[in-house]
């Protein structure tokens, strides 16, 4: 009798147990699972931050790169058509028609250059015309600027990417070009875009009077860029030596 009493108390003692431990495991469970979904919900958060600061940052380029083409550009032509009028007004001959056809190419030049800037304005340029275009017309703007001759490379089959991290990418290439327009005093700016089945590599390098790595690893530019490309999953690094120009290499990974 006492055995069977024993015997009773351990089976109670050992189902304690497993219940005790079954409780504590759950508890345990859900604590995590909480955790993982706080610690997603958080770096979505930390995405969204990045998405919208980088799309005012783009706008904020883009109203930089308006001010600078009105500037140099249409400002030019209606100074010239300034002068035709004026000419126009001294002399009315049969010349005057024919100044008068250049006057009119010069406003036409002028509404156009107007229309071209005034899609730009829009701070989802990135969205509406994606990646490739977007880096192409930064690179013309720098050609018909006279800042730098540039050129770039597409290979592999196009693989759509989402636009949010489109605007990502660019603002990542973007931040590189603003670095090389301030500091590198280059000539020639080369970016070549590789799509493969598995990810997307982009390199982009100048050649202008570069910097030693260990000097510039606490840039600002170069941290965004970096916490950029971890918000997507992609990696970035950076080469560069004194007098032989900075060159970027950025592999995003497409999603599964």
């Amino acid at each position: 009798m006492k055995e069977q009493i024993l015997l009773i108390i351990y089976f109670i003692i050992i189902i304690l147990f497993f219940v005790t431990f079954g409780i504590i495991f759950v508890i345990a469970f859900h604590r995590r699972k909480n955790s993982l979904l706080l610690e997603k919900l958080k770096a979505e958060q930390r995405f969204e931050d990045e998405l919208l600061k980088s799309k005012i940052e783009i706008q904020e380029q883009t109203l930089k790169n308006v001010s600078w083409e009105l500037h140099d550009n249409i400002g030019q032509l209606l100074s010239t058509a300034v002068m035709q009028i004026n000419i126009l007004g001294t002399s009315i001959d049969k010349g005057s028609s024919e100044s008068l056809a250049e006057v009119r190419e010069l406003v036409g030049s002028s509404l156009q250059e107007i229309r071209n800037l005034s899609k730009t304005l829009n701070h989802e340029v990135v969205q509406n015309i994606g990646l490739i275009k977007s880096i192409e017309v930064e690179l013309a703007r720098f050609e018909k600027l006279n800042f730098l001759d540039t050129k770039l490379n597409i290979k592999g089959d196009i693989v759509h990417i989402d636009p949010k991290e489109e605007i990502i990418i660019y603002r990542i290439i973007q931040e590189f070009f603003s670095n090389t327009i301030k500091h590198a005093e280059a000539s020639n700016m080369e970016v070549s875009l590789e799509y493969s089945p598995k990810e997307l590599t982009i390199v982009a390098k100048d050649d202008g009077k570069g910097y030693e790595m260990d000097s510039v690893q606490a840039n600002s530019g170069l941290i965004n860029m970096r916490s950029r490309a971890t918000l997507i999953n992609a990696t970035i690094d950076f080469k560069s030596k004194k007098d032989n120009g900075v060159e970027i290499n950025l592999v995003y990974p497409f999603k599964r």
